[in-house]
């Protein structure tokens, strides 16, 4: 397999790939590297911290019971502090993941199954479901993210009962999560709202279904009409075709173009709508001689959490104050288990603004070089330059601190000349502008270069 398209690849389906792994595979055939992919991603390692103290306040209460004020409040107040650790282990997850097509699709999803919710317990739960179901069965996936407990809290499925249902859920089941905007009607809403009717949890988060609560009579959905459940709704939407269209554009405008080919997209929908499993899916998107077209290579702007990963991934960094890690998440756009609202973050273009695209350019520096920001000219004494990276370090290196592995990097570019550097650092080509701006600076070393290229706009792109 061509090395442009190995990197292509992982680009997609996770954060780069470093030139000593790339040198191995591409001595293989695609088909080889891509079921290897697909075979290291079978196994599913669930994401967990330590929650005991939050486990031994609540299996100290009655199943049937429900929490005091007070209670509430102490849960809520350790769930913020578990939710950034939880957020760094999923970053940490990313920048070293063994089963890397998973470990992508789970950070795809939860931009699709979008949730948010306050306590730590229900907020892990719902991460591994998402990373359980992320390369298998649509149908099985819908159906349990209807029942988890920070779902059912965050789209007022607990508020849904027989006398009084909530359309909230059904409505973004429909328009979010399976269908897209004007693929039903008001009366698909109304009529589904009643089927899940009952849907509750208790404070483990396990599903519970009160009967008592549930709406038995006869619903019409989608022209069919009967006593439905729950899961038998989520069946009559994916009988739609729809659905499967749907859900092929969103993974198209993810994982290869926004601008989609509706030839390509008509392909994926008749693989995807025969059983609904996302690992056919994606092994036909990446065995495609499309996917790997000059026009879908370092087109895509990289979402602030894949900027952050690659740059981790390449130059392994330790955040010593976990609280840093989450404000550059803030600044840059995005912060993990914390979405803007139901829709999730738009992507593309709408990650770069005036503000975060000179705040990207700026952190490399900010956590691989003490700060400074490597403008050494050719011919510059190497003296001088140590004694700027000093100053910078006293007045600003404070701000970040973290710990970087740069002897990783040496190893796994030791290999790679200084002029080659970029074409293993960079998705794209070079603007004249960039190039005209890289000759003034001195090639003091791989390290230095490296920092200047994660400095240039063209690091943004995947």
């Amino acid at each position: 397999m061509k090395p442009q398209h190995i990197q292509h690849l992982y680009r997609r389906i996770g954060f780069g790939v470093l030139p000593t792994k790339l040198e191995k595979l591409s001595k293989k055939s695609r088909k080889q590297i891509i079921n290897e992919i697909l075979k290291t991603s079978k196994k599913v390692t669930p994401l967990k911290i330590n929650t005991s103290e939050i486990n031994t306040i609540i299996n100290g209460i009655d199943k049937k019971s429900k929490l005091d004020s007070e209670t509430r409040i102490k849960i809520q107040k350790i769930s913020r502090k578990k939710q950034i650790e939880l957020n760094v282990a999923w970053i940490n997850r990313l920048s070293n993941a063994s089963e890397l097509l998973r470990e992508k699709m789970t950070l795809f999803w939860a931009n699709h199954f979008v949730c948010k919710d306050n306590n730590i317990l229900h907020v892990q739960q719902f991460n591994n479901t998402l990373r359980s179901h992320a390369l298998g069965d649509f149908r099985s996936f819908v159906k349990a993210i209807a029942k988890e407990a920070a779902m059912i809290k965050y789209l007022n499925t607990k508020q849904n009962k027989k006398l009084k249902p909530n359309e909230n859920f059904a409505r973004e089941l429909m328009e979010l999560f399976t269908l897209g905007v004007g693929q039903y009607t008001e009366n698909d809403i109304k009529e589904s709202a009643k089927a899940f009717t009952g849907y509750n949890h208790n404070l483990q988060g396990e599903f519970v279904f009160r009967s008592q609560q549930h709406y038995s009579g006869e619903k019409t959905c989608f022209g069919k009409t009967g006593n439905f459940s729950g899961d038998d709704v989520i069946d009559i939407i994916l009988e739609q075709k729809q659905c499967a269209k749907y859900i092929c554009e969103k993974i198209y405008r993810h994982f290869v173009n926004e601008t989609i080919n509706e030839n390509h997209l008509n392909e994926m929908t008749t693989v995807f709508y025969k059983d609904y499993n996302i690992e056919r899916l994606m092994q036909f998107v990446l065995m495609s001689d499309w996917f790997y077209d000059k026009k879908n290579i370092g087109t895509k702007i990289k979402s602030p959490i894949e900027f952050i990963v690659e740059l981790k991934s390449t130059v392994p960094t330790k955040f010593k104050k976990h609280k840093q890690l989450i404000r550059i998440q803030k600044s840059l756009g995005q912060i993990l288990l914390n979405p803007p609202n139901v829709a999730g973050w738009k992507g593309g273009k709408n990650w770069i603004d005036s503000n975060t695209i000179m705040f990207r350019v700026k952190l490399p520096s900010l956590l691989l070089n003490d700060a400074y920001i490597s403008k050494t000219k050719k011919g510059e004494n190497v003296s001088e330059i140590r004694a700027k990276k000093e100053l910078f370090k006293k007045k600003y290196g404070k701000y970040y601190h973290t710990e970087t592995n740069w002897n990783y990097f040496n190893k796994h570019f030791k290999n790679i000349s200084v002029d080659h550097l970029e074409n293993y650092l960079l998705a794209c080509t070079i603007s004249d502008n960039a190039k005209l701006y890289l000759n003034t600076l001195g090639k003091v070393s791989k390290q230095e270069y490296c920092v200047q290229l994660m400095s240039l706009p063209e690091y943004q792109m995947c």
